[in-house]
């Protein structure tokens, strides 16, 4: 693969003159609609998508839970009274109430293992969700990038339209002449009519796509959306070495995959520290009675578990955990190489999608429009007959619909590798303006 992506400076081509006044539902659609923006829609599915806010509700949850991991075990405090006694002995010889607490004292610093694995828990928490973040965009791009396609289409099938109807009244004036047939009088009608029948096809892709979007940026969908305009990417000036690096930097499966070392890691600390014990101090108040003091005497002490008498279970424990480092290294290892694997894969589909737009751009819709004017020519002098002109305007329309198909597929796979790579796509793509027309 070519170390830098070809050059390919995005941009929506109108080929033939624009429509007549809009009359139907689709030209309604478009002319009623605002202008949207991919920054507006990158926002607001940001703001508002309900993915998204679950998602950074479930964060600002695990994140509590490193103060709770950190904290101390609570103080214990106890309290007893006798409720009987069935013997005679002396008011003073044993105590009648007592009062006692008692605090763990976390020596180990277990607490502080503990915290370590809350925090690499919710850093692993949060890459998962810049992971459904950039999902979420993804699927936003690639529609937005489908309606604008689909509004290019809309276009030229408007443009097919007012050409056609000019190459019917022809055929009608000529036919008044001698000089068609009702044959390609009806010929001429009836391409127009499927002319029509496509446009249905075409708002039916339109409204899903808006629907889609709509969906994503947690709006209503009856309301308008708008037509999509802005800015997409060039992708001349990114190298694959840059990208190699900003993968294996910000992908969010690596980055979990890392978060996941510093979670084994953290875990083999905590065993390695069960050897350790917290011991717990007490102090304790009893009163006797027959005393007159509220305090009759205080007793203070500690006690510890010991672990060393069980030590299989604590060996047991630190193997298990070492073992969990030595999966988790292996895990980052994978994690990289198959984002590697991804990279090259999506470099490739940009790469044959650019090339698909150069051929049908700079060659095959080039001599299809020049064929057309052709026979547009040679049958206003009879020269050509009305089969040939009108194959050459299917042909062209046909080639003009599978030119906004690449270039959909070639916007869908930036997207893609925006999502695959883990960062928004300007800090590897430079934004140009959507206003240069490709060549007729």
């Amino acid at each position: 693969m070519h170390t830098n992506l070809f050059v390919f400076s995005l941009s929506i081509c109108i080929i033939s003159a624009r429509a007549e006044t809009p009359r139907d539902e689709g030209d309604n659609h478009a002319a009623k609609a605002s202008a949207l923006s991919l920054d507006m829609v990158t926002n607001t599915v940001i703001e508002n998508n309900p993915t998204i806010m679950e998602a950074r509700a479930k964060w600002e949850a695990m994140r509590q839970r490193v103060p709770q991991a950190a904290a101390w075990e609570d103080l214990k405090i106890s309290a007893g009274s006798r409720a009987g006694r069935f013997v005679s002995v002396q008011p003073n010889s044993f105590g009648d109430q007592m009062l006692s607490i008692e605090q763990m004292i976390p020596i180990s610093g277990k607490n502080k293992s503990r915290a370590r694995i809350a925090a690499a828990e919710a850093l692993m928490l949060a890459e998962e969700i810049r992971r459904k973040e950039f999902d979420v965009l993804s699927k936003a791009r690639v529609s937005f990038s489908k309606l604008a396609n689909a509004y290019v289409l809309l276009d030229l099938n408007n443009a097919d339209e007012t050409s056609l109807k000019q190459t019917v009244e022809s055929t009608r004036a000529k036919f008044e002449t001698g000089g068609a047939s009702q044959a390609d009088v009806l010929t001429s009608e009836n391409e127009l009519t499927k002319i029509h029948e496509a446009r249905q096809d075409l708002m039916q892709s339109l409204s899903e796509e808006e629907t889609k979007l709509c969906v994503l940026m947690n709006r209503d969908p009856f309301k308008p959306l708008g037509k999509p305009q802005g800015q997409y990417f060039d992708s001349s000036q990114v190298s694959t070495e840059r990208l190699r690096a900003l993968i294996l930097s910000r992908r969010p499966e690596v980055r979990i995959a890392e978060n996941g070392v510093t979670l084994a890691k953290a875990k083999l600390e905590l065993a390695q520290r069960e050897w350790i014990p917290d011991p717990a101090l007490s102090v304790q108040a009893q009163r006797y009675n027959g005393a007159g003091q509220a305090v009759s005497e205080v007793g203070v002490g500690i006690s510890v578990t010991l672990p060393w008498l069980n030590g299989k279970k604590y060996r047991a424990e630190e193997k298990e955990a070492a073992s969990g480092v030595e999966a988790a290294q292996k895990a980052v290892e994978a994690a990289r190489i198959e984002a590697l694997g991804m990279l090259r894969d999506q470099l490739r589909k940009i790469e044959t999608a650019h090339h698909h737009l150069e051929l049908y751009r700079d060659n095959l819709m080039t001599t299809a429009a020049q064929a057309v004017e052709a026979n547009r020519a040679g049958f206003e002098t009879g020269k050509t007959g009305l089969l040939e002109m009108l194959t050459s305007l299917r042909n062209l329309r046909e080639l003009r619909s599978m030119f906004q198909q690449h270039l959909s597929a070639y916007q869908s796979a930036v997207a893609e590798l925006e999502a695959i790579v883990g960062t928004d796509a300007r800090n590897f793509f430079q934004p140009v303006e959507n206003t240069q027309r490709s060549k007729k």
